[in-house]
């Protein structure tokens, strides 16, 4: 009997040991932890149940048949952050670079299986030289069978990716069907083809930072959700995001403590709109007053900076915020902010995570970049979006709300439960320069009588109280009472349901 307990004592450790002592300090030496040294970080002590430790590749070609390590260069298993469930797997580049064989793939598959069965998230720290070459046509299908999966269970589980090292061709295309993609700088990177074959093709020289580094993927192709400077930072705010999630779509989110009274008045609030309307101010300000203890996850904070999405509580509870940024753009839609603001609400739809909106949008960016782009799909992204939500949805218009943009920002009309305006709100078909420009044409060249009918359109149109009449504003509130206001409102729609029309799947335009 010893002699056996002993024998699974040296097969642990051949498997813990991964490519080696030599290869884990080549890992450490590049600043990065190693596959196992990822999961301790992210998950709370001693809770990892690993599966499939002494698994070993099929492969006989090449050589192949003398390279086995136990585990296949992926560690996977279940654990707990913060006591709660979640399914993880870490690529191990130690092991033949981390690349991806068919039994690799297989162990993918069955953690995201049983993610899948009881309802729990799964969480993918990729660090993978890609498909195992050596394996071929076997390798393909094994990444197909992962992007399968991804699909399935899209909208059921929560999906993270945490890109860590390499994450080439067709690897990139699971982490890009995950709900959140978060990278380390200078020392991940993401392409479909790289720098090589670039400069093979194109003629274009490029690094592989630059072409699909932690900056290229938050700040221009939207790939990535945000970058962190080093492994254990990036687990760390993984946890952080993961508190605000609900373990599927099954549930709610969590419901954490709070020492942050839901009735407090802020009233610096009063005085957060500048005088002058063509004035910014930085709607980060809003938000903070209005989440418990300031707390705020912000969501792709470096792409379309004129939008802000991400997480907050009210009384504990997780709300997705969606807010305009004045500083940016004077805050106006585009395409960028409509596809950045799209899928984070389809998100927050999908795992019954309630929608706060915070509305200052003086329209949609003009330009022909912005029509030969498609402005006009991509913003019917998010008016799409929001008219599908089902969730609690509550508005609050806080400056300019003109044209086509206060429909699409979860006005009353497309689905909204309750929308309030602070008394500075403008809601109106345009500005009331352009709009008195347009009416009265004829009197363009009398510099004082277009003044005085400026004025007069703004007496008119330029406040919440037209839409109050009609009761597309529930009621125009003070801007110190608007944490307490915004609690009262979603705590009024926790019980809400709303049926649906039967269908297969929508045709969002893509």
């Amino acid at each position: 009997m010893r002699d056996i307990l002993d024998q699974l004592e040296q097969r642990r450790q051949a498997a813990r040991l991964g490519g080696g002592e030599a290869r884990i300090a080549a890992q450490h030496k590049k600043g990065k932890l190693t596959a196992r040294e990822r999961i301790e970080v992210l998950l709370d002590e001693g809770s990892f149940e690993e599966y499939d430790m002494y698994v070993t590749h099929r492969c006989v070609d090449f050589g192949m048949e003398g390279q086995k390590v136990p585990g296949d260069g992926v560690v996977t298993g279940w654990g707990t952050i913060n006591g709660r469930q979640v399914y993880v797997f870490s690529q191990d580049f130690t092991v033949l670079g981390g690349s991806l064989s068919e039994t690799h793939a297989q162990k993918i598959c069955k953690v995201m299986d049983m993610a899948a069965r009881v309802g729990a998230p799964v969480i993918g720290l990729n660090d993978s030289g890609g498909a195992r070459i050596q394996e071929g046509v076997a390798s393909l299908a094994g990444y197909a069978e992962v992007f399968r999966r991804n699909a399935e269970v899209s909208g059921v589980i929560p999906q993270i990716s945490v890109i860590m090292g390499p994450c080439a061709g067709g690897a990139v295309y699971s982490p890009a069907m995950t709900d959140f993609i978060f990278m380390v700088r200078d020392s991940s990177y993401m392409f479909v083809t790289g720098p090589d074959v670039v400069k093979t093709v194109t003629n274009e020289i490029v690094t592989a930072e630059e072409l699909g580094g932690a900056a290229t993927h938050t700040k221009k192709s939207s790939v990535a959700d945000g970058a962190f400077d080093n492994d254990v930072e990036a687990l760390m705010r993984v946890r952080d995001l993961f508190d605000f999630l609900p373990l599927s779509n099954r549930e709610k989110p969590p419901v954490r403590p709070f020492y942050d009274d839901p009735a407090r008045l802020d009233m610096r609030l009063d005085t957060l709109i500048p005088d002058s309307a063509t004035k910014p101010y930085d709607m980060r300000e809003l938000i903070l007053a209005i989440a418990d203890e300031g707390d705020f996850f912000e969501i792709a904070e470096s792409f379309a900076r004129n939008i802000l999405t991400g997480f907050i509580r009210i009384e504990g509870q997780t709300v997705g915020v969606v807010a305009n940024q004045p500083m940016v753009l004077a805050g106006c839609l585009d395409i960028d902010s409509s596809r950045k603001a799209a899928k984070f609400v389809r998100f927050c739809d999908a795992f019954n995570i309630p929608l706060l909106t915070l509305v200052d949008v003086p329209g949609f960016l003009p330009g022909t970049s912005q029509e030969y782009n498609g402005i006009i799909k991509h913003g019917a992204k998010l008016l799409f979006a929001y008219s599908q939500a089902t969730v609690p949805m509550v508005t609050l218009i806080t400056r300019k709300a003109y044209g086509g943009a206060y429909d699409v920002m979860a006005s009353k009309h497309i689905g909204a439960d309750v929308n309030y305006a602070w008394p500075t709100a403008e809601i109106a078909v345009m500005g009331a320069k352009g709009a008195t420009e347009i009416l009265y044409r004829s009197e363009l060249g009398d510099a004082e009588k277009i003044a005085r009918r400026t004025s007069d359109y703004e007496e008119r149109f330029a406040n919440p109280f037209v839409a109050a009449e009609r009761g597309f504003i529930d009621e125009v509130i003070m801007p110190h009472s608007s944490r307490r206001r915004i609690a009262r409102a979603f705590a009024a729609l926790r019980s809400k349901k709303q049926d649906c029309l039967w269908r297969k799947h929508d045709t969002i335009p893509l």
